[in-house]
């Protein structure tokens, strides 16, 4: 996809899961993979709790929705076991519009200017990187995060490898042994939800705040020992 493209999708994406809230979805966890026996077999928009209760799989459309759309979505709900539900501009063909009501996919549909207006996409931006700022001030001053030392290395391969390949490489591990700490990194912030290159992003800051730990710990026993030296000088 063109860095373009890139962007536009992205900014259908935030609009259509603001939609969704405002008409009284709950979106549980966005990017989600979907795994059969261990492996990887694709990735969902969302996933979302819809107003009557339900568990909804969400695809959003840039463009209009098309017959291989209709079925990627409909085959992703049956494995997730949830029901299927596209944004989009509209169908791109009434076959699609078919068969999207054959499979019982529900879509929402939405004017082509709604999904590139230039005010919310403003707005989209400046959200979606207060929102990065926010969280990544959160992993390094959370009180109630802690990189274990036997973490430093494995956060440390996945920071600087550009791939996941690479990563386990580094650390002598199998593909699955790092996707392990994928799996953390996505527990811990939303950051690493967004693909390996947001849990690269994630694994640095992390980095950063493990250097600091040792850091204010150094200090921590300095000040004590400095303290203890000075009772036995009775100062």
């Amino acid at each position: 996809m063109a860095r373009g493209g890139a962007r536009r999708w992205m900014a259908s994406e935030r609009i259509a899961f603001r939609l969704l809230e405002e008409r009284g979805y709950k979106i549980l966890e966005t990017h989600k993979r979907v795994i059969i026996d261990g492996v990887e077999v694709g990735e969902v928009d969302a996933v979302a709790e819809g107003p009557d209760g339900q568990l909804y799989v969400v695809e959003v459309k840039a463009g209009r929705l098309d017959v291989h759309g209709v079925r990627q979505v409909y085959s992703n709900a049956v494995l997730l076991d949830a029901r299927p539900l596209v944004v989009c501009k509209g169908f791109a063909d009434e076959s699609a519009r078919v068969l999207a009501e054959k499979l019982g996919v529900e879509v929402i549909e939405l004017e082509d200017i709604f999904l590139v207006d230039a005010e919310e996409l403003e707005d989209i931006v400046y959200g979606a990187v207060m929102e990065a700022v926010a969280e990544a001030a959160r992993l390094l001053l959370d009180p109630s995060i802690r990189v274990k030392p036997e973490q430093v290395e494995l956060l440390r391969a996945v920071a600087e490898a550009p791939t996941i390949a690479e990563a386990a490489s580094m650390l002598g591990k199998s593909v699955r042994e790092v996707a392990g700490v994928l799996e953390w990194l996505r527990r811990l912030t939303p950051l690493a939800r967004r693909g390996y290159r947001g849990a690269r992003l994630a694994a640095a800051i992390l980095l950063q705040r493990s250097r600091l730990q040792a850091l204010l710990d150094s200090l921590g026993s300095s000040a004590e020992r400095i303290e203890a030296l000075l009772g036995r000088l009775g100062v």
